[in-house]
């Protein structure tokens, strides 16, 4: 069986980038931080969220979203988490092996790289007008949860 991939591309918030951590050690996947972080991955915020967890996460440091993408296995299906697109996570077939991409927390994902990719983007559908986003790691743990449902992978 292979894994599910959980993708941080230049993750703010060194708590959010720990309870993904978390996530990922829970069930299975591997997670990957695409550089810049807005933060030291030693930093005691991460270990805090990850609990003494985080040195066991299956963890891969990417320099850019280049050197990432030039890892991704032929057949992978790269979808990308944002606000603005009408297609649900749920609307997607899952399989193993995907990759799924968030955005830093302030700004998301850029606009140049959804509209060169807008079939691969996914939303979480939220009331109208009630809130501009989710949590980044409560966010992960839906989208992952629902791939690990689809792909019948035991957490």
């Amino acid at each position: 069986m292979g894994m599910l991939n959980v993708v941080l591309m230049n993750p703010e918030i060194p708590h959010n980038t720990g309870a993904a951590g978390r996530l990922c050690l829970a069930t299975g996947a591997r997670l990957h931080l695409i550089k810049p972080l807005g933060f030291s991955i030693d930093d005691r915020q991460v270990k805090r969220a990850g609990l003494d967890y985080w040195k066991d996460v299956d963890l891969c440091l990417w320099e850019d979203w280049q050197a990432f993408t030039e890892s991704v296995a032929a057949g992978a299906g790269v979808y990308l988490l944002t606000t603005k697109t009408d297609q649900a996570y749920w609307d997607v077939e899952f399989k193993d092996g995907d990759y799924i991409v968030f955005g830093p927390e302030t700004r998301g994902l850029p606009e140049t790289m959804l509209g060169q990719h807008a079939e691969q983007c996914l939303t979480i559908p939220m009331r109208e007008a009630s809130t501009r986003s989710l949590n980044l790691a409560t966010t992960v743990g839906i989208v992952l949860y629902e791939a690990i449902r689809q792909t019948n992978q035991s957490a």
